[in-house]
Parts: structure tokens; C-alpha cells; sequence
């Protein structure tokens, strides 16, 4: 399988979870991540996870928790306010992006275009470019603006792919349901994974 060039963005809808098995998902595998995490996405990783940042990085943070497996990959971190960063020009080399999770804030950022910082700027670029984007709301109840954004996102090209985790795959712990939203994050970019088993069709008569 080949390595991919992603970048990822972590905002600060409640959903952790979902962020760090992604990422442990795509580290695993021998991936490049281009991280950039909004003001409250370290705050949710640091609540949440338990990411201790004053001394340890994400990656070192992400080994404890996970495994040294992720070192399999390569991580860049960049800073949500570096506008200069790579990640905010068309001539970037990157494939895809996935923010998760991702705020109702920056939702409305991405749908109107606003490129107030590097989250919105890179999902600007990645729609404009025609690449993957992404977007793992996490909200609930919606309202009737978060629902005309979401609408504004998919006309545009985004892929919005909620936080519902299903249970068919019978989860036994909170990472089974962060890794079916993982592993269907990663079907959408084509990297083959082994996060949850495919739905086949019922196993007993009782279903008929």
C-alpha cells in the first residue's frame, strides 16, 4: 500500500476519541498526517485523552497511548494561526483532509469560505483543489443555520461524515466505536484498514 499525504485538524467538538484512533489508524499504516489542532482541539485532547503537552509531544502522546506502532508513520504539526504553513497553498502536495471532530464553528468557517486560520484556509484549499475534505460533525441537536452549513459544504464538494458510530460490528469498548468512524473516514480516502468488520447480512433467521 502506498503512503498517503493527509492532513488532519482536530476542533473542539467533544469527540477525542474519534481524532486519536484516526490518527492512530493512518500512523499505524506508514502515513504522512499534517496535524493541525484549533485552540480547544488541544484542550479536548489534553481533557479527554489525557495528552499532557508541556512535556510530551503529540506524537510521544499519541505513542504512550497507542503504542509505538504509530511511529510507523510521520507526524507534522502545525500551528493553527501559520497562515505561511504549506498547508494554506494550492501547490501543496497533500491528499485529502479530514477534520475531526469538527466544531459547528468550524463548519461555518469552511462554508463561507472565511480562511480565518489554517483549519479553514486548508479546507479551503482542499475544496478548491478538488481533493477530499472530510468534516466529522459532532453536534446535537442541529440547528437550522449548522443545517444550511452543512448543506453550503456538501454543495461544495465536502463529504460530511457525522460522528454516529454503528453497533452491527457489536462494539465492546469506546475504541471499537471510535474505529468504525476511523475506519469509514478511511474507506472515503481508499486506505484499505481492519478497524471494523464489514456488514454481510444477518446471521440468524430471526432477522427475516
Amino acid at each position: 500500500m502506498s503512503r498517503k499525504e493527509l492532513v488532519v485538524a482536530v476542533t473542539g467538538a467533544s469527540g477525542a476519541l474519534y481524532a486519536g484512533r484516526l490518527l492512530r489508524a493512518l500512523l499505524c499504516g506508514g502515513h504522512l498526517v499534517h496535524a493541525v489542532l484549533s485552540r480547544y482541539g488541544r484542550y479536548l485532547l489534553c481533557e479527554e485523552l489525557g495528552w499532557q503537552p508541556e512535556k510530551e509531544s503529540l506524537l510521544e502522546f499519541l505513542a504512550r497511548l497507542y503504542g509505538e506502532d504509530v511511529r510507523a508513520g510521520e507526524l507534522r504539526e502545525y500551528g493553527v494561526g501559520d497562515l505561511t504553513s504549506a498547508l494554506a497553498s494550492g501547490s501543496g502536495s497533500t491528499e485529502g483532509m479530514v477534520v475531526v471532530p469538527c466544531s459547528t464553528k468550524t463548519l461555518s468557517g469552511i462554508a463561507c469560505g472565511a480562511s480565518s486560520n489554517l483549519i479553514e484556509r486548508a479546507a479551503d484549499v482542499t475544496l478548491k483543489e478538488r481533493r477530499p475534505l472530510i468534516l466529522v460533525v459532532r453536534e446535537t441537536p442541529l440547528n437550522l443555520i449548522q443545517l444550511r452549513n452543512l448543506v453550503a459544504v456538501a454543495e461544495a464538494g465536502a463529504i460530511v461524515l457525522p460522528a454516529m458510530p454503528a453497533f452491527y460490528q457489536q462494539p465492546k469498548t469506546f475504541d471499537d466505536l471510535g474505529d468504525f468512524i476511523a475506519g469509514r473516514i478511511c474507506n472515503l480516502l481508499h486506505i484499505p484498514h481492519q478497524l471494523f468488520p464489514s456488514w454481510t447480512g444477518p446471521t440468524d433467521t430471526h432477522a427475516q
